[in-house]
């Protein structure tokens, strides 16, 4: 069945013994992520997790109902979490529906799916399922959204720089809770502990080196171009420059193509879609963009967008650590778009 934010949320905050499976979905993932947040914490850090993905459930369609309906071994409690979903796990959800008994609760963020999914067509028929889409926000709607992410954090953040975080995290849910993240850890807030952020802070944490140029880091890691790729990085080192600078560009561009993808998926027209991105796609490469919406698919995006996040994680942990976290993932992304490319 359909299920608003509201429902959605207090459904996950205390799940419910008459619902099996919740299906978050929609082009604004981050938000589906931060919904699904809510089950983990409801369950607690004690808690058994189970993770499943779509070609596993492909596979072998047993697998879902199967896990739902066993026990912890150590006896706490337990919930399966799937990523990757789409057509090929609806004889696997439909097992988990008809199946006799299901005591553990089972989550998927399905990305971007279309309204004639046979996915999406089950879950909203079913009663035992949750399914609830969530749409990109608008302006207001992300400053009340980074707001609140920063009040979870002890940050008291004004209007105004809520505002600056929207605008430089283009909206995107993600982006906004690395920046604030930032701010938290630079401020050292927390619930115990509140502060009040300010602009000289958000300053120093977003200022750009005028002197670096990673574009063409960007595009070489996001084409799978590893030769540019290399060379690229070896420029950055002689030069001096930090590997957590290149993190923001690579976001930036990220999220560009994951919205861009998921107006071409509707569509079926790219160049309307690299149109409608208006002036966040510079004239000049416009055909590099193109090429990299055509490369990546919406669940492929997805996960480049999540290590991308991981690693600006681990730049705050210690330069030396976070540089080699930050040029492993630009590898593995490398290597994938590479893979897409031949």
């Amino acid at each position: 069945m359909k299920a608003n934010r509201g429902q959605i949320e207090r459904a996950l905050d205390a799940p419910p013994q008459d619902i099996r499976f919740f299906l978050l979905y929609g082009p604004d993932e981050a938000g589906s992520q931060s919904l699904a947040k809510r089950l983990e914490r409801a369950m607690g850090p004690q808690a058994e997790r189970i993770d499943l993905d779509g070609a596993t459930l492909k596979d072998d369609p047993a697998r879902l109902s199967d896990e739902a309906a066993s026990f912890s071994m150590f006896g706490d409690k337990r919930w399966i979490r799937v990523s990757g979903m789409g057509e090929e796990s609806v004889p696997a959800l439909t097992a988990l529906l008809e199946a006799q008994a299901a005591g553990n609760p089972v989550i998927a963020v399905a990305g971007a799916l279309k309204a004639t999914s046979k996915l999406v067509k089950l879950a909203l028929d079913h009663k035992a399922v949750m399914a609830c889409i969530s749409y990109q926000p608008d302006a207001r709607e992300s400053e009340q959204i980074a707001v609140g992410i920063a009040r979870d954090g002890g940050l008291r953040l004004p209007s105004d720089l809520a505002r600056r975080i929207v605008d430089l995290a283009n909206g995107d849910r993600a982006l906004m809770t690395g920046e604030i993240e930032k701010l938290i850890l630079y401020l050292d807030a927390a619930p115990d502990r509140p502060r009040e952020a300010t602009a000289e802070a958000l300053d120093a944490l977003s200022a750009d080196n005028p002197d670096t140029e990673v574009g063409p880091l960007v595009n070489a890691v996001l084409g799978g171009d590893l030769k540019a790729m290399h060379r690229e990085l070896t420029s950055l080192s002689e030069t001096g420059t930090a590997m957590a600078s290149v993190i923001r560009p690579l976001l930036n561009r990220a999220m560009l193509i994951a919205n861009i993808r998921t107006d071409f998926d509707a569509s079926g027209r790219l160049d309307g879609a690299v149109e409608a991105a208006g002036k966040a796609v510079f004239w000049k490469e416009k055909g590099l963009v193109s090429r990299q919406v055509r490369q990546w698919d919406s669940p492929g995006i997805a996960r480049v967008l999540q290590r991308l996040l991981e690693a600006e994680r681990a730049t705050r942990s210690g330069r030396g650590l976070g540089d080699l976290m930050v040029r492993h993932e630009l590898l593995t992304i490398a290597r994938q778009a590479a893979r897409e490319r031949t």
